[in-house]
């Protein structure tokens, strides 16, 4: 794959809207300030969730979703996912009924919030996935890849108050996903693999956000080894992390970070005294 399938599209219609406001001086101010849309998912004729979503990549959020929930497996069949922008609804398809279809049923009669009872079904093959031990992290990609990511233009960058994903190969960022949580955009390039048949063999994964047990669990069940953000930890993200074997790599940035599981797989192949600090520019920007 080269270098940047998707990228960031900071400009597009709908993604952001200008507010007006005052400053901490009185003085009059405009903003631009991320939107934020409702979408519900349907498998086949079963309701699922409403997310919270910036409206981009709607039908690779929707399946990326259901994969990372264990709603759908990889080689299940799918025959057609519906986007109605009107209506603010995807419909996942697939040839028949699936048992989750049945479960969700069942908790939503009697507990009326599927949601807090699907974490169980995720965790059922956590402890199943086993991530590719041969998988190496250079120190100088860490470097190459938080300078490339975070020089993007992007709407992290433009307006805040959003989250970035990007699924990498060594030094090569390859597809860049945003949304308003960093949930949203992992399930987007879940959905964009299983989508263009991407495994997930020598990859990294990216996130400006917090390395959250929810993070660690989603990458897992994408079954990617190394788990990268210019963030901080969680305890139980930290916990998980070490239970599946996965390298977790946090606050990185400029020649700085911190690993806190899976240092086996570094290689220290870069000078940290060569590497810049992060430019305040940026740190401001990122900031917002």
């Amino acid at each position: 794959m080269k270098e940047y399938e998707i990228v960031p599209d900071p400009d597009a219609f709908g993604l952001s809207e200008v507010v007006s406001g005052v400053d901490h001086n009185g003085n009059d101010v405009e903003l631009p300030v991320v939107v934020e849309k409702p979408l519900t998912l349907f498998l086949n004729k079963q309701e699922v969730v409403t997310m919270m979503t910036i409206g981009d990549y709607p039908e690779y959020l929707a399946v990326g979703y259901l994969l990372n929930q264990n709603m759908l497996q990889s080689d299940d069949i799918v025959t057609g996912v519906d986007y109605d922008e009107d209506l603010g609804v995807v419909v996942v398809r697939t040839p028949s009924k699936t048992d989750f279809e049945e479960k969700l049923k069942k908790k939503t009669q009697t507990s009326g919030c599927a949601q807090g009872t699907v974490f169980g079904d995720v965790m059922e093959k956590f402890d199943d996935i086993t991530l590719d031990r041969d998988a190496r992290l250079k120190t100088s990609w860490i470097y190459n890849l938080s300078k490339k990511i975070n020089q993007l233009p992007s709407l992290y960058l433009k307006v805040g108050a959003i989250h970035g994903c990007v699924l990498c190969e060594e030094d090569k960022p390859l597809v860049y996903m945003e949304d308003v949580g960093r949930h949203n955009a992992i399930d987007k390039i879940a959905g964009y693999m299983w989508a263009n048949k991407i495994g997930p063999k020598g990859k990294i994964f990216y996130t400006t956000g917090r390395l959250t047990s929810e993070m660690v669990i989603k990458t897992v069940q994408m079954q990617i080894p190394i788990l990268i953000s210019r963030s901080g930890f969680t305890a139980w993200g930290v916990d998980l992390a070490c239970q599946s074997g996965m390298t977790l790599v946090g606050r990185a940035k400029g020649k700085r970070f911190q690993c806190l599981s899976g240092a086996d797989r570094l290689e220290f192949d870069a000078d940290p005294n060569q590497v810049a600090d992060e430019s305040k520019k940026f740190q401001r920007k990122a900031g917002q």
